[in-house]
């Protein structure tokens, strides 16, 4: 899941300082969309042993660690604290509910499978900005956006059939994703990237920390803290490093390369899904589904190209 590493953050660096380069870009946003697959088909995996709310928490809590290691490292740990922290440790906490969504999904349903739903984010936050931010919406987009959702009930098809309402988790997580975008918009990034990771990773442990304490208390099913092996403790760190390591990669992309050229790729992630989950657990979708995959892309593509092409009419 990106669900972190998006192309919105994509200025949050200082990006202006570094030299444009087409290839090193698509090198980067390809690794991106290679690697962090690998996250949540580990995620599903420890899912099986591991309350789900536990492994989220492992995945930002490993992130704040290697961000507060890096900070003590580099001599930043003073500037960790952002320009805008508040609405920095908002984005952690719509991150780390995104993730716990997600991250529940692909316990029930299949990695690929999560992730061809998610990518109906484009659509999701087409809508929102139409509602919430009164951007005007023409019919090109609109057809563009019941196609995608046409894709995405193609895809949920089987699932929800199966697992009943838990298939849905990946709509949800792209609206919450869509929220944190329409957050990026109002209030652009202006701290540096480790000051984001860091943010996303306090708020989010303390969130789903939290969690987990009144879980402790209640005993209520799934929120439970469960001591994890030393095998489980490596997995949950893995998590946290990869999360770390792929947002890193797709901010570098997009410092080098444009924001067109690198949007398609994002698309590879559910290649890269389908690869690893086959080997991992012998999940492969169907014709049906594949189907419901092309007309997701196509949407997201297409509003991808009729944004971009807006955007420069109103610059110019």
């Amino acid at each position: 899941m990106k669900r972190q590493s998006s192309s919105s953050h994509s200025g949050a660096s200082g990006a202006g300082d570094v030299e444009q380069n087409p290839l090193t870009a698509i090198f980067l946003m390809t690794s991106a969309m290679l690697l962090l697959p690998v996250m949540d088909i580990t995620a599903k995996y420890l899912s099986a042993e591991l309350p789900t709310l536990e492994v989220t928490f492992g995945r930002f809590f490993f992130q704040l660690l290697i961000s507060l290691a890096i900070a003590l490292v580099t001599g930043r740990l003073m500037h960790l604290r952002g320009k805008q922290p508040v609405v920095n440790y908002l984005r952690g906490i719509l991150l780390g509910t995104a993730s716990l969504c997600f991250f529940t999904a692909v316990k029930y349903m299949s990695v690929a499978t999560a992730i061809s739903i998610f990518f109906v984010e484009p659509m999701v936050l087409t809508i929102l900005a139409a509602v919430l931010l009164k951007e005007q919406v023409g019919p090109r987009r609109i057809g563009a956006i019941l196609v995608g959702l046409l894709g995405a009930i193609i895809v949920l098809r089987p699932t929800l059939a199966e697992i009943g309402l838990v298939s849905l988790l990946p709509v949800a997580t792209a609206v919450l994703f869509s929220f944190y975008l329409l957050l990026n918009r109002l209030y652009p990034v202006r701290d540096d990237l480790l000051t984001i990771q860091f943010s996303a990773g306090l708020s989010a442990s303390l969130l789903l920390g939290t969690g987990l304490v009144i879980g402790y208390l209640t005993g209520i099913e799934g929120m439970e803290f469960v001591m994890p092996d030393a095998p489980q403790s490596g997995l949950l760190a893995l998590i946290g490093l990869i999360s770390f390591a792929g947002h890193g990669l797709v901010v570098s992309a997009f410092q080098r390369g444009s924001a067109s050229m690198l949007a398609p790729l994002q698309y590879i992630e559910i290649v890269s899904a389908t690869l690893f989950g086959y080997l991992v657990f012998s999940n492969f979708p169907d014709g049906p589904t594949w189907l419901g995959i092309a007309l997701i892309i196509s949407s997201g593509l297409y509003i991808t190209h009729r944004e971009r092409k807006l955007r420069q009419a109103a610059s110019n």
